[in-house]
């Protein structure tokens, strides 16, 4: 209903987005208070509970912890705002996900602390049995090893904290070797390529040559459905291309009709073979939705597009060649193609002033000439009905054809004498710009290539210091590195500011939860120990680090406190009670918040493992999202268990001056 009022539509990102384990986290810490509730009611009273008393029981087991699942659903909500501010492709991806979260678990909410109260007084029983269940047994074993894993932590407090320290130091140590990437690249099903021919190639033999690839690629590999070329530029002026470009797309039968190659990747490097045999083409390889993609976002269609600005073209063309070997040499590089700014053919006409006014032609007349034989020149107009047409005097081609028969072309002198064009200028064909092309009123160039085999940020740091090292540009000439890599810094940038906002909400609900800074700080201490989960799931996985692993981490913020919450709001309320002891509060705490804890870390893992291993298709960009929460979980978790309890008891072993980390 709210994605319909808030117009979000249902794609990939927000109906893939939504956690069902995380959406019953509220509810799963309200039905175990209720159960664990009833059945203490029911063991102390030795007889099944009236009406009256079920009621009551669910009513109050269900107010005291009512707080903690509310202020652990909001801070999920709240840490998704700063998704909102995210711009640029990356905001249009995340935020319907947002919005969809924010939705469904805003409606979660309000069924925790309605529908699941007044459905535990209509579902559960008022003599529940005694007898030992499944869950029951698990749960017995677990606390017999959590339970002295606990002492230990308790009486090595320093080892302890240490050791979560230096584990926290190596984690963030191994995300600055993780690598980078704008977006996980998206399997599409299938191929794109552009052809790159000689400049100043005629659209006649440009549409040859793509035919001949369109032959090859039909009769020798069966995997390929349908070819579809597009060569030069449309009529409207979107996509400027000249015609020595072709767009081809390669539309693939499904893989299990695969003959010749078994993968993507190989099947590449066979076509890539085949084509080699094409004379005077460069192929850049990638996909269709990518190609435009990488094309609107940095004007290259290559995954790295490395820009060169200055004034002088022949300079920009040799310093692009020299970054083009580079980038060749560094490995991962692919399809690494230089834009000929140079090479064009051009017939150069120079008029001989002194040679003219010796048969007293002025350079107006010489040049009527030069346009009437090569361009044409209107002479008149014909009418047939409203239709106007022009009527243009231009020299049969056979006269125009080569540079001989243009310097014979023929023009009057004042004495109606006829004089070569070769005796009144200089004419020659000499290799000209091929096109220039600018970037904010600068001329550049551009080098462009695919990265395959490794993540972007790592090729762009290589390739950088090998740029750096190897090559001096001279004055006034600058390098600029764009292409995703361009993106994945923009938005990287964007979100150092997301997640600090992110983590200053968090807080701020802390300290409003408990009325405490100390309580707070040692809830938000889940937080970076969540990271490290999160951080070395991603290396187990053998994913680099993403915008789409950077939002996992904003959403497994949210989640990693939760948990924190219900034990420190546990530990408050056994104080409250009377339990003066720390050493016996954190035993007693721990031990009965382990079932809830558990389910509520089980239940949201559960949820993000599709998300995790699902291969169909945009499951690419989901995966390190997932994966993040799911380690994050595991780690947060252990934290919640293990080291939480010792900060308490830290923190807090000067309000009793008995206070001893071992057991009194």
């Amino acid at each position: 209903i709210m994605m319909y009022l808030f117009n979000v539509s249902g794609n990939l990102m927000s109906l893939g987005a939504i956690d069902f384990g995380l959406i019953v986290d509220g509810a799963v810490i309200i039905v175990e208070s209720v159960i664990v509730a009833i059945s203490a009611k029911i063991h102390l009273n030795k007889h099944p509970l009236t009406k009256a008393e079920f009621d009551e029981t669910i009513f109050s087991s269900s107010t005291s912890i009512i707080k903690s699942a509310i202020f652990g659903i909001l801070i999920i909500i709240v840490v998704y705002l700063p998704i909102f501010a995210l711009g640029g492709i990356e905001g249009k991806m995340f935020k319907p996900m947002a919005f969809t979260v924010g939705f469904a678990l805003v409606g979660a909410l309000l069924l925790s602390i309605t529908y699941v109260p007044m459905m535990c007084s209509l579902i559960l029983k008022r003599d529940m049995s005694e007898k030992e269940t499944i869950a029951d047994k698990i749960m017995t074993k677990l606390k017999k090893i959590y339970v002295p894993s606990l002492e230990f932590a308790l009486k090595n407090k320093k080892l302890t904290v240490s050791a979560a320290l230096i584990i926290l130091i190596i984690s963030l140590f191994t995300f600055t070797r993780l690598g980078g990437e704008f977006i996980p690249k998206l399997d599409e099903g299938d191929l794109a390529y552009q052809i790159v021919r000689l400049p100043g190639i005629s659209l006649t033999e440009s549409i040859n040559i793509g035919t001949q690839v369109e032959k090859i690629l039909m009769e020798k590999f069966p995997e390929v459905k349908t070819v579809v070329t597009k060569t030069g530029a449309p009529e409207l002026a979107t996509d400027p291309m000249g015609p020595e470009f072709s767009d081809v797309i390669v539309i693939l039968n499904p893989k299990d009709e695969w003959t010749s190659a078994e993968t993507k990747e190989e099947l590449i490097e066979k076509i890539q073979s085949e084509l080699s045999i094409v004379p005077g083409i460069g192929i850049s390889f990638t996909q269709p939705i990518e190609l435009r993609f990488n094309e609107l976002i940095s004007g290259a269609r290559g995954d790295i597009a490395v820009k060169i600005f200055g004034d002088d073209l022949s300079i920009l063309s040799n310093e692009g060649n020299k970054v083009a070997s580079i980038m060749s040499s560094v490995q991962g590089s692919e399809d690494v193609s230089v834009q000929q700014v140079e090479g064009l053919p051009q017939l150069q006409i120079k008029i001989n002033r002194e040679k003219i006014s010796k048969y007293g032609i002025n350079v107006d007349e010489v040049n009527n000439v030069i346009e009437t034989a090569l361009a044409g020149k209107t002479s008149g107009v014909v009418f047939e009905g409203d239709m106007k047409f022009d009527i243009v005097l231009k020299y049969d081609p056979k006269f125009t054809s080569d540079i001989n028969s243009i310097r014979n072309i023929l023009v009057a002198s004042v004495d109606n004498i006829m004089i070569p064009l070769s005796e009144l200028a200089d004419i020659e064909v000499k290799e000209g710009p091929a096109e220039i092309t600018r970037d904010n009123g600068k001329r550049r160039i551009v080098i462009q290539g695919n990265v395959r085999g490794r993540d972007i940020e790592s090729f762009v740091k290589e390739l950088k210091l090998k740029i750096d090292s190897q090559l001096d540009l001279p004055p006034g000439y600058v390098i600029e590195y764009g292409g995703q890599f361009k993106n994945l810094e923009s938005a990287r940038n964007r979100l150092m500011i997301a997640v600090p906002v992110s983590l200053f909400f968090i807080f701020a609900l802390l300290f409003v939860t408990f009325n405490s800074v100390k309580q707070g700080l040692l809830v938000f201490s889940g937080i970076p120990f969540a990271v490290v989960g999160g951080i070395f799931a991603l290396v187990v996985r053998d994913l680099p680090f993403s915008i789409s692993a950077g939002i996992g981490f904003i959403a497994l913020f949210g989640v990693a406190v939760l948990n924190g919450i219900v034990m420190i709001a546990y530990f408050n309320r056994l104080e409250e009670e009377g339990v003066t002891n720390i050493h016996d509060r954190i035993i007693s705490g721990t031990t009965s918040r382990l079932r809830p804890i558990l389910m509520t870390a089980l239940v949201a893992s559960l949820g993000f493992i599709p998300m995790a291993l699902s291969t169909g298709s945009g499951a690419e960009v989901q995966r390190p999202l997932a994966t993040v929460v799911i380690g994050g979980l595991i780690s947060s978790t252990l934290l919640t268990l293990i080291v939480l309890p010792v900060l308490y008891g830290f923190f807090n072993k000067h309000t009793n001056p008995k206070y001893s980390f071992e057991k009194q």
